[in-house]
């Protein structure tokens, strides 16, 4: 009789740990998910902040700068232009965001589908860009003119030995409110005219 309630007991036990451990593995997969995409919605709001940080010493952008947002190999697509690689990227960056005083980016609606070590990643951006002085001046205008584009940013983060990085990055303008700077890429000529409906 002691055997068989013993037997019974140890089975018991059996059952109660394997439960546990069952429901702290789940646990542990739900934190893991959860710590996943805080990290890539932490490196999707510090990448759109630093496009509107101008350190004291000037310049915005530089080689630790990409490495601190993108992989070696990522691949960008803008209304602006296209970039393959980390080489040159913070250059391009600055010339592109040094036509205005000073931007302001803001996101919303990150969207992040995990999957493993990568996650296809998507969300809504509002972004105004102030004018130069230089511009408005060229232009005839009074100082603090604008150009807003409302858009959305849709591309692939992964994760690697320094934490999660983005591997590409598709930009789409899907509005427009002013007018653009006064030198543009041909790209930019393009997207412009597309949204203005081919004028």
């Amino acid at each position: 009789m002691t055997t068989d309630t013993t037997a019974t007991d140890t089975a018991t036990d059996t059952t109660a740990i394997d439960t546990i451990a069952a429901n702290l593995a789940a646990l542990g997969q739900r934190v893991r998910v959860l710590t996943d995409r805080a990290e890539i919605t932490g490196l999707i709001d510090g990448y759109l902040l630093s496009l509107d940080t101008v350190p004291r010493d000037g310049g915005r952008f530089d080689e630790a700068w990409a490495r601190r947002y993108f992989t070696p190999d990522v691949r960008i697509t803008t209304p602006v232009g296209d970039y393959e690689g980390i080489d040159g990227l913070a250059e391009s960056e600055q010339a592109t965001l040094g036509k205005f005083e000073r931007t302001q980016h803001v996101g919303a609606n990150h969207m992040i589908d995990l999957d493993g070590d990568r996650a296809a990643v998507r969300w809504n951006a509002v972004m105004a860009h102030v004018h130069l002085a230089s511009t408005q001046r060229a232009r005839g205008e009074e100082p603090g003119g604008h150009f807003d584009v409302g858009g959305t940013f849709t591309g692939e983060a992964v994760r690697t030995p320094d934490g999660w990085r983005l591997r590409s990055l598709d930009v789409r303008a899907v509005w427009t409110s002013g007018r653009g700077p006064l030198v543009l890429t041909p790209k930019a000529g393009a997207t412009l005219r597309d949204l203005a409906g081919g004028a």
